[in-house]
């Protein structure tokens, strides 16, 4: 480097490094989660969450009424039914959870953009993404079946975006054909593309009671260490049909991330998934961290490494810190 390179001239005051700032994120790049359950009058703590709760459709409906989500670039909902079977079948009921939701948030904040978690783990008995056979495999085919109807339940029932998270192969493909032959060819598919079988879900679980009763979700899941295979299948989303793709986790996974945007045209969704909240929850709680600080250097991260869309549970309180 020549003594004429003084690169710290453009980082000499707030003012010039703002001037130069390569990278940053704004509300309409944040997604917030929500978990509603059955019943009325119900804003349930969630431990390893501090933070967030459990809603039931009223109090959600009324926690919507806040400016916060008018500013954000929409919500993402998961459905926790009271009642649940072998094939998850409350998952397309016209009354199921996320059915109901959808139909009267819609209706009250029309213009709010609502994305559906499309899985089965939640709604079945055993606790995993997909029709169980009698040798306790999850069957890939059979299940596609049931994620194509429920996509349509959904569909039908206002959302806008539909997030297939299950990682069955062929999901996109089918639930693209359903969508379309439903008469639903404008609705958009965001596709859990390279969900990593990971050890942040814990939390997650715990607030959709979704974990499974046997056995785990390698089998479906990606290899934590697997690289190239998550960039196979999220160009294989891409070819079925996906209109955003996403990597989940976020923190551990940026290489995958910064991989996928070189990669891929589409807008890149990044999931800042429940043991990252949680952890540094839990650091700040503790004084630990300065925790403004240290969830903007996350979001940070996220769009330097490529992510046009983060869905976290930091969204609220990233609002709150900057309109005090």
């Amino acid at each position: 480097m020549s003594l004429n390179t003084r690169l710290r001239r453009i980082r000499q005051t707030q003012s010039i490094r703002e001037l130069f700032q390569e990278n940053d994120w704004n509300y309409k790049d944040l997604i917030m989660p929500f978990f509603v359950v059955e019943g009325t009058g119900i804003k349930e703590t969630i431990p390893s969450l501090p933070g967030i709760y459990r809603y039931s459709i009223d109090c959600l409906l009324k926690e919507l009424e806040q400016p916060f989500y008018q500013e954000i670039g929409g919500i993402l909902l998961f459905g926790v039914p009271s009642v649940k079977d072998l094939q998850g079948t409350a998952a397309w009921s016209k009354e199921g959870i996320i059915q109901q939701a959808c139909r009267q948030i819609k209706s009250q904040f029309p213009e709010l953009v609502i994305i559906t978690d499309l899985c089965l783990c939640s709604y079945t008995t055993h606790g995993h993404c997909g029709i169980v056979t009698g040798d306790g495999k999850v069957d890939n085919d059979q299940t596609l079946e049931l994620l194509g109807r429920i996509a349509l339940a959904q569909a039908e029932a206002g959302s806008d975006i539909i997030a297939p998270s299950d990682m069955m192969d062929g999901r996109v493909a089918k639930i693209r054909t359903e969508l379309d032959q439903g008469g639903f060819a404008d609705r958009l598919i965001l596709s859990y593309a390279a969900k990593f079988a990971s050890s942040f879900y814990g939390p997650f679980r715990e607030a959709a009671d979704s974990t499974p009763q046997f056995g785990d979700r390698r089998s479906y899941q990606l290899p934590p260490a697997n690289r190239r295979e998550a960039l196979r299948e999220m160009a294989a989303d891409v070819n079925e049909g996906a209109d955003i793709i996403m990597v989940k986790p976020g923190l551990p996974y940026l290489d995958i991330l910064r991989e996928a945007r070189d990669q891929f045209k589409l807008p890149l969704a990044v999931y800042n998934v429940s043991g990252e909240y949680a952890m540094v929850k839990a650091a700040a709680i503790n004084g630990w961290i300065n925790e403004e600080q240290v969830v903007c250097e996350i979001m940070t991260g996220f769009k330097r490494a490529g992510a046009d869309l983060i869905i976290t549970y930091h969204a609220k309180d990233l609002y709150n810190w900057r309109n005090q």
